[in-house]
């Protein structure tokens, strides 16, 4: 048991194993990061699987349908191997871990430690607890202090050469079918400054390209020099870092593309022309039901707007087909709008209802098997769009920045200004420079490239 351990070894000692299993967004996977970062000084280093690990974290999402009893399935996994392998910390974080902490602990009590999104930066004082003795450890609060103050420096050898950098948290929007502003909270822009400096110390250590995060990214309004600075002012000011060669930023919404941030997509050459902009239905009467605060007509019009500034644009959104009161005139609304805009990559679901959030308590639920059938012609003409756009790349030269080995022997991978996999036959030593490719065929999930030049840089 926790309780038994006899106490926390030093630094100097073997160092402890951790695992951490990611389910959902990539904000998530930036804050898997950060509580490795957390536990790092503590002697813990990261694994890739959970056997005969110290401790095991599952930082979860609530986002997708039955999030919850995916993770009492896999906590059950966990039992097994905990009572086969002996002592292991086990917690569960995220929105999950936020929403439902106390029946997580009551429900499973092989759980050792739950938290939310907004606390895992206290992670060694909850050890610290633990190792004391103490028991089915809660922390959900939202806490006064910033935790961003509170996480180590990012950079050394392990930074990638594409990294996650959270910018902005939370949500004020409160669409009807969301949870995120009741596990994620209020929205929270960081510091311009605190922003910069974290993006300085991921370029020095390597990283060349970096994805802004946030629930609600493009409505960043963090304190800056001068005054409050949108996403546009941060994005202009985060192009200025030398070895910072690419910028993307994820997720936002249709209300907040202000008119710096469609300037910057024309001006800023390091802004990668791909933009996820979810917008979820094509029906002004499903929007509204769902709170989201714009129409079908806006949307459109700010689309022309984007592509006016940056011809090459690929876009990419989000749709869920069976809101409630989704009539088949209001799908085909969505399928209307899907053919004139054109996308590159889309998400699609069928709608599943959250607890505690409106949307779960409207009448007319649109039955399961019409939600189906919807989902799959959206997902069909979907398809057709992202094959098109994927084939249209055969015979284009773009930059490529290589983050990995390939899957079969002398193969590099990276990702195309427009996000897709692109693989080349190369050295290894190009793996976190920036190469010229030709592309000579499109395969079903990835692009094959020709390597025409590369770029490379001194590391500080």
């Amino acid at each position: 048991m926790a309780g038994s351990r006899k106490g926390a070894r030093t630094k100097a000692e073997m160092a402890k194993k951790l695992f951490i299993k990611s389910y959902g967004c990539q904000m998530n996977v930036y804050d898997s990061g950060r509580m490795a970062d957390v536990l790092a000084p503590l002697g813990y280093e990261s694994v890739a699987g959970p056997e005969g690990a110290d401790m095991v974290i599952l930082n979860t999402c609530h986002i997708r349908e039955k999030a919850a009893e995916k993770v009492y399935s896999e906590l059950g996994r966990l039992r097994k191997l905990k009572d086969a392998e002996g002592e292991m910390v086990i917690a569960v974080a995220g929105c999950v871990a936020q929403a439902e902490g106390e029946e997580i602990l009551t429900r499973a009590p092989v759980v050792d430690m739950v938290f939310g999104p907004q606390s895992y930066h206290r992670l060694p004082d909850m050890l610290a607890r633990l190792e004391a003795g103490a028991k089915n450890i809660l922390d959900t609060d939202f806490p006064v202090e910033d935790k961003f103050d509170a996480l180590p420096k990012v950079g050394g050898a392990k930074i990638p050469p594409a990294a996650f950098l959270t910018v902005q948290e939370g949500c004020d929007k409160f669409c009807t079918f969301c949870v995120v502003p009741y596990t994620r909270g209020a929205e929270f822009s960081r510091p311009a400054a605190k922003v910069i400096a974290e993006a300085e110390a991921l370029a020095a250590s390597g990283t060349r390209e970096v994805t802004l995060l946030g629930q609600n990214v493009n409505a960043y309004h963090g304190e800056g020099q001068g005054g409050t600075w949108g996403l546009g002012r941060l994005i202009s000011e985060l192009a200025k870092i030398e070895g910072l060669d690419r910028i993307r930023y994820t997720t936002s919404h249709p209300r907040d593309m202000d008119d710096d941030l469609i300037r910057a997509h024309g001006e800023i050459e390091k802004l990668m022309p791909y933009l996820h902009l979810p917008i979820q239905s094509g029906s002004d009467k499903v929007l509204k039901a769902m709170n989201r605060q714009h129409t079908a007509e806006d949307y459109r019009a700010l689309v022309d707007r984007v592509r006016a500034a940056r011809s090459d644009l690929a876009l990419s959104s989000d749709f869920i087909v069976g809101f409630p009161g989704e009539t088949d005139e209001d799908f085909e609304d969505t399928l209307r709008l899907v053919e004139e805009i054109g996308y590159a990559q889309c998400f699609s679901f069928k709608y599943s209802p959250r607890p505690g959030t409106p949307g779960a308590d409207m009448e007319c639920q649109v039955p399961d098997e019409v939600k189906a059938e919807r989902l799959t012609r959206l997902q069909t003409l979907l398809g057709a769009q992202a094959n098109e756009f994927h084939e249209s790349m055969v015979g284009r030269e773009f930059d490529v920045l290589f983050e990995k080995p390939g899957r079969y022997d002398g193969q590099i991978i990276g990702r195309s200004p427009y996000l897709q996999a692109t693989h080349v036959i190369a050295s290894q030593d190009l793996i976190g420079e920036i190469g010229r490719v030709r592309i000579i065929a499109a395969k079903t999930n990835s692009l094959e490239g020709e390597l025409l030049s590369s770029q490379t840089r001194e590391v500080a």
